[in-house]
C-alpha cells in the first residue's frame, strides 16, 4: 500500500510518457491483419484494390487555472484506429463524392478505439472486425456512387480518386518527452493569478497541454511508417467588457515540441503583465467605425491573414468539389500576388528564427513524405497542396494528407511562409502608410497588431468572402500624431482583390503556431509573414453583446473580500 501511494506521488512530480518500442507489437498486429484480409477478401466479387490502417496514440496532460485556482488538472491515453478501405480502381472507387447529397451520415469522424495494452490478439481482433463493416459499407457506397454517376451530368474534374505512390518504410526515433508537472501547475496557477485585483477583467485563465502522439501507418502497397509527434502549448487569456457590452478578449499561445523549448516563466510573466494592461485600455478605448484606406498588418497578422484567406483555398481537394468556388484553379501559372512576394508551405521546417513551428512532420497521415511546396512563385501561382486525391494537372500527393485521428484524411496546410524580396525596415513602412493616407486624402490608416483568426467562405452557394477577426487596432495619423487604440471592427474583403492592393513588405517576422480546425478536424500549423502595407482594406463593426456589464461588484475586488 505504501509502494503505490509513494508511486503516484512520484508521478505527479515527474510525468514522464514512454514511447512505444520500436518495430512493435502494434505494427506487427496491423500488417499481419492488414496482408490476410487483403488475402482472402480478394475472392469477393468486388474485392478491395487498397487498404490501409492508421494507429494515433495519444497521451495527454492538460492543466488549467483561473484567478490564480486550479480547476483543471488530468491525464488521458487512447489509441484510435482509422481503416481506408476502397473497393473499384484507383480512377473511380467508393470514396468519390455524391452529387446533389448536401451530407452523409458516417462521412465525418469515424475513429475506432483501441485498447492501450500491446496485445496483438486484442488489436487484431479489432482490427477484425472494423475491416469487415468498412468493407461491407465500401461495396454498398461504390453503387450509389455509380449509380450517381448515370443520373448526374459529367463532372467538372474526371481525375483519379487516389494516386499511385511508391511505398515507404520509416521507423522514427523516440523522443525524450518528460516535464515537471508540478513546477507547470505552479506556474499555470501564478500566471493567471496574476490577473486578480484588477475589476476591469472578466476572464484570467492559463492552460497548459502535453501530447505526444505515435503514428502508425501500413497499408497494402507496403508502407510501414512508425512516427512521434510531441506537442507542447500553452494559452493566455484576459478578457474585459466595454460599457457598451463588448466582449474585448486577448489571446497568447506558447508552442514548442518539448516543455524546455516554451518561453521561460519571466517572458511569460512580461507578457501577461501587457496583455493585462491593454486589455484594460481596450476596455475605455474608442469604437471604430466603418472604413476603407490603406492598413498595415503587423507580421504575425499578416500569416494568420494568409492562412485563413489564401491556404484554405489551395487546398487541393477543395477543388474536386462541385460545390466549392476553386477560387485560384483558373489562375495557374497566373499572376495572383505581386511580384515581389512568394508563399512556400514547408512541413520540413521544424524551426524559424529560433522558434519551433509545430506545421512540421515527417509523414503525412497517408504516408507520403513531408515536402515543401512553392505556391506562389514571385506572385505567380503554381501549385496546390496536394493528399492522394489527384486533381486536373497534379495526379500526385505532395506530402500533404493530414487529418486528426477519428477523421477522413484530406489536403490540409503546414508551415506557411510568406516571403517578401524588397523589404524595409518597419519605421520605413509606418512612413509609407502616412504618405498613402495623404495620397488618398485619409486623416489616418489603421494597424492590426494582433489577429485572433476568421473564416473563410468556399463555397459557390454564398458570395466568396473573408472575414478575419482583429484583437488589436490602431490609427495611425496621416500628420505624425500618437497611434490611437481602437475596437470593434472586422477586416473584411475578397481574396484577389485583397492581394492586389499588397504595395510593400517590412523585414521582420511574425509567427503564429495554432490549431486548424477544418473537415479532416484539428491539425497543428504555422503561418509566417513579414508586415505588409495594403493600399485598401475594408472593415466592418464587429457583433457585439447587448448584456450590460456585471451589476454587483466582483466580490474579490469589493470591500468584503479580497483577491486569494
Amino acid at each position: 500500500m505504501v509502494r503505490n501511494i509513494l508511486l503516484v506521488v512520484l508521478l505527479a512530480v515527474c510525468t514522464t510518457i514512454a514511447p512505444a518500442q520500436q518495430r512493435s507489437p502494434v505494427l506487427r498486429a496491423m500488417r499481419t491483419e492488414l496482408d490476410r484480409s487483403m488475402r482472402e477478401l480478394s475472392t469477393q466479387t468486388t474485392p478491395p484494390y487498397f487498404l490501409s490502417y492508421t494507429i494515433t496514440e495519444v497521451r495527454s496532460t492538460m492543466m488549467s487555472a483561473s484567478f490564480g485556482a486550479l480547476d483543471m488538472d488530468r491525464s488521458e491515453a487512447r489509441r484510435v484506429l482509422d481503416i481506408d478501405l476502397r473497393v473499384g480502381t484507383h480512377e473511380l472507387d467508393n470514396t468519390r463524392s455524391i452529387r446533389g447529397v448536401a451530407f452523409e451520415f458516417g462521412r465525418g469522424a469515424r475513429g475506432i478505439t483501441l485498447p492501450l495494452d500491446d496485445n496483438e490478439a486484442a488489436i487484431r481482433n479489432l482490427l477484425w472486425g472494423a475491416t469487415d463493416r468498412t468493407y461491407k459499407a465500401s461495396v454498398e457506397r461504390l453503387g450509389k456512387v455509380t449509380t450517381n454517376r448515370t443520373v448526374k451530368v459529367t463532372e467538372e474534374d474526371t481525375s483519379a480518386d487516389l494516386s499511385r505512390e511508391k511505398p515507404y518504410t520509416f521507423i522514427g526515433t523516440p523522443i525524450p518527452f518528460a516535464f515537471d508537472t508540478v513546477a507547470w501547475k505552479d506556474r499555470v496557477r501564478s500566471l493567471s493569478k496574476m490577473c486578480t485585483g484588477h475589476p476591469e477583467l472578466f476572464t484570467g485563465r492559463v492552460t497548459f497541454q502535453a501530447d505526444y502522439l505515435i503514428k502508425y501507418f501500413v497499408n497494402s502497397e507496403g508502407s510501414t511508417i512508425q512516427t512521434y509527434e510531441p506537442i507542447v502549448k500553452m494559452f493566455v487569456i484576459v478578457k474585459s467588457k466595454a460599457n457598451d457590452g463588448m466582449s474585448l478578449p486577448l489571446y497568447k499561445s506558447y508552442s514548442a515540441f518539448t516543455p524546455d523549448r516554451l518561453p521561460s516563466r519571466a517572458a511569460m510573466e512580461r507578457d501577461v503583465r501587457e496583455m493585462i494592461d491593454l486589455c484594460i485600455r481596450l476596455s475605455t478605448a474608442p469604437l471604430m467605425e466603418t472604413y476603407t484606406g490603406p492598413a498595415i498588418l503587423s507580421g504575425r497578422s499578416a500569416g494568420v491573414f494568409f492562412h485563413e484567406i489564401f491556404g484554405h483555398r489551395v487546398e487541393g481537394h477543395r477543388q474536386k468539389d462541385a460545390n466549392s468556388s476553386q477560387t485560384f484553379k483558373p489562375f495557374l501559372n497566373k499572376k495572383i500576388l505581386p511580384d515581389f512576394i512568394d508563399v512556400v508551405f514547408d512541413p520540413t521546417l521544424r524551426t524559424l528564427n529560433g522558434e519551433d513551428i509545430v506545421g512540421y512532420y515527417e509523414f503525412d497521415d497517408e504516408g507520403i513524405p513531408a515536402q515543401r511546396v512553392t505556391a506562389v512563385d514571385h506572385g505567380v501561382f503554381k501549385n496546390f497542396l496536394m493528399s492522394r486525391s489527384p486533381i486536373e494537372n497534379f495526379t500526385t500527393s505532395n506530402g500533404h494528407g493530414r487529418r486528426q485521428a477519428g477523421y477522413r484524411c484530406v489536403s490540409r496546410q503546414s508551415n506557411l511562409l510568406v516571403q517578401a524580396r524588397g523589404q524595409v525596415s518597419l519605421d520605413s513602412l509606418h512612413s509609407l502608410l502616412r504618405a498613402e493616407c495623404i495620397k488618398q486624402g485619409k486623416e489616418f490608416g489603421l494597424l492590426f497588431d494582433d489577429i485572433q483568426g476568421g473564416f473563410t467562405f468556399t463555397g459557390r452557394t454564398v458570395p466568396n468572402a473573408f472575414n478575419v477577426q482583429p484583437l488589436v487596432v490602431y490609427k495611425v495619423f496621416a500628420d505624425g500624431r500618437p497611434d490611437e487604440l481602437v475596437r470593434g471592427v472586422d477586416l473584411i474583403g475578397t481574396p484577389l482583390t485583397t492581394f492586389n492592393n499588397i504595395i510593400a513588405a517590412a523585414n521582420d517576422l511574425g509567427i503564429f503556431n495554432g490549431v486548424c480546425g477544418a473537415e479532416s478536424g484539428g491539425v497543428p500549423v504555422s503561418a509566417s509573414a513579414p508586415s505588409l502595407l495594403v493600399s485598401t482594406i475594408e472593415v466592418q463593426k464587429k457583433s457585439k453583446s447587448q448584456a450590460k456589464k456585471p451589476l454587483l461588484v466582483d466580490p474579490m475586488n469589493s470591500a468584503t473580500g479580497e483577491r486569494p
